[in-house]
């Protein structure tokens, strides 16, 4: 019955493990789209003002168009790489955590269930000092 415990306990931590790690990636993955849309919308608004203004000083104008360009493509792959970076490193660590608690399920129990002291110590001092 302990296996079976120790094998239920061991998936559970092996699936929230892999939810915190999609739940980072799709977070990631949202700033990074966020990043896109507001440099784009950046790049467009520097458009519009740069064409009305290219008729008094296009070369300066071309120079800075294409500038803006390039630092907005820069911005997004940086944060698109930084992401993919922050992705690749939490499911190493998922991997990492679920290789640990199959090879040493005891001390992965052991683990947890100091871990589950500490917060509901943390939960009971929290709810006293409230109440004074």
């Amino acid at each position: 019955m302990n296996v079976n415990n120790a094998n239920d306990n061991t998936q559970k931590a092996a699936d929230a493990t892999k939810d915190l790690v999609n739940n980072a990636a799709e977070t990631a993955k949202e700033g990074v789209n966020a990043t896109r849309k507001v440099a784009s919308d950046a790049v467009d608004k520097a458009h519009e003002t740069l064409d009305a203004a290219q008729k008094q000083i296009n070369p300066v104008i071309d120079d800075l168009a294409a500038r803006a360009q390039e630092l907005a493509n820069r911005s997004i792959h940086f944060c698109a790489d930084t992401s993919e970076r922050a992705r690749r490193q939490l499911q190493q660590a998922s991997e990492v955590t679920t290789r640990y608690v199959v090879e040493q399920p005891g001390k992965s129990m052991l683990l947890a269930a100091v871990a589950g002291a500490a917060v509901a110590t943390a939960l009971i001092w929290g709810s006293r000092s409230s109440r004074h």
